[in-house]
């Protein structure tokens, strides 16, 4: 059930975070595109009106024939270009101004209205058949005979940007190389995918993490849950079969009189009592856990509490032949419950004088420490073993359970005082030496 839990906790937590990685990449790659298409086009606007100036058409470099070189004589009309005018915005480094601005790599082709070539232009040496190819791969059937219009294409693995200006006499079409910008946006989704992938990998390795913590102390509670449930079952099981038993046993014998059968009915009441003191325990540490439950804190006397809890207990202590030592320091206050703590004390002496070994002594000691209060209830006996004094205080456990019906009780008296102890934020902790003897502290503030 848990393992399911937690599976469908990580399926909608991956499913989530890769939904907002999507979008949020999306989202960039779209912003990035647009903004290299709008550098693009205006890069293109730049080189096709330098194309356009007026003196260009008699400073552009010109083929033997003294034309715009076409065909074979484009490679001698880039070949008389100054070496200098490679260079960008304005010109080369030799800030020649006939050099197609900003861009490198860039060509122009001329063409009638019928798209047939009639002049071309590059500052590179490229053949009739590069040209062709180029003007192929531009979309002649779109936009109107006025309108400029841009496209893209990639040839020989170079991608190319265009645009095409209608005039009177036909079309030119002006080309700059854009494979970097391309490269640009091929590698924001490699990156983008490569990074996704391993941030989702990493997120997948930390929800599990979390889940797997977050989940424990679901996991941990709904075992007590069942552990509680099974040991309340077979706490309820012995007295109802006493009980049980108890009643057929008088119902086989109906004629007799209830004098000569109250031992059995002695029996019924006892196991009666038990279970109802049992229930009594069960509803009190419900109400304890609920967090609905209010308190009346306020600050009291507990050293007084303390000794009104021992004095009354003189005697049962003394009748099972045990000795009692207390050392009570006066006037020391907490704020809290005081009928509640005095359960707690109650608690802790009635468990200290139960498993007090014979003729063994019970030892109570309460005193002032540091800004707290610590009381300390010890006894002499068999003590605790180790593995043991984490578990005492959980609901039904006993360290013996051959012997709990022996001392009485249900093994709820140490779960109820922690419950108490933790709703006035102190601290309920035991310490024991095997053969020994146990003690119990208290600290409150």
């Amino acid at each position: 059930m848990f393992k399911k839990l937690r599976n469908r906790f990580l399926i909608v937590n991956l499913v989530s975070i890769s939904i907002m990685m999507l979008v949020a990449f999306a989202t960039i790659y779209t912003i990035t595109y647009q903004n290299v298409q709008r550098e693009t086009n205006m890069e293109l606007y730049k080189v096709s009106d330098f194309y356009h100036s007026p003196y260009n058409s008699s400073k552009m470099p010109r083929g033997e024939d003294g034309g715009m070189g076409t065909g074979a004589g484009t490679g001698s009309s880039s070949e008389s270009l100054p070496s200098d005018a490679m260079g960008g915005a304005n010109g080369g480094p030799g800030g020649d101004p006939n050099s197609p601005p900003a861009r490198s790599v860039s060509f122009m082709i001329k063409t009638d209205s019928q798209w047939q070539i009639t002049d071309t232009h590059s500052r590179f040496d490229m053949d009739d058949a590069f040209y062709t190819e180029a003007l192929q791969k531009v979309d002649q059937n779109k936009g109107g005979d006025s309108e400029r219009q841009t496209g893209q294409f990639a040839l020989d693995g170079t991608d190319w940007a265009y645009v095409v200006d209608p005039s009177s006499e036909g079309h030119m079409v002006v080309f700059i190389d854009v494979t970097a910008q391309q490269g640009i946006l091929t590698n924001l989704i490699y990156t983008f995918a490569v990074v996704g992938l391993v941030m989702l990998i990493v997120i997948y390795f930390l929800s599990r993490y979390f889940a797997n913590r977050s989940i424990a102390p679901v996991r941990e509670a709904f075992e007590k849950q069942k552990q509680f449930i099974g040991d309340a079952s077979h706490e309820l099981k012995t007295p109802l079969a006493i009980i049980n038993t108890n009643a057929d046993v008088l119902l086989a014998n109906q004629e007799d009189t209830i004098a000569n059968q109250a031992k059995w009915l002695h029996y019924i009441k006892s196991e009666t009592e038990r279970m109802t003191g049992l229930t009594n325990d069960l509803l009190y540490l419900t109400q304890m856990d609920d967090s609905r439950s209010t308190m009346i804190h306020a600050k009291f006397n507990i050293s007084d509490a303390v000794e009104s809890i021992i004095l009354p207990m003189e005697a049962v202590i003394f009748e099972k032949n045990i000795s009692l030592d207390y050392n009570i320091e006066p006037n020391l206050t907490v704020h809290g419950n005081s009928e509640q703590i005095k359960q707690v004390i109650l608690i802790l002496l009635d468990n200290a004088v139960k498993y007090s070994g014979p003729k063994g002594s019970v030892n109570v000691t309460l005193q002032k420490q540091n800004n707290d209060v610590m009381l300390a209830v010890s006894n002499t006996g068999e003590g605790i073993a180790p593995e043991h004094l984490d578990r005492i205080f959980d609901r039904f456990y006993r360290t013996d359970s051959s012997r709990a019906r022996k001392h009485g009780g249900h093994g709820l008296g140490l779960a109820i005082a922690r419950s108490i102890v933790a709703q006035h934020k102190g601290e309920l902790y035991a310490r024991s030496v095997v053969g020994e003897g146990a003690t119990f502290y208290v600290q409150l503030s």
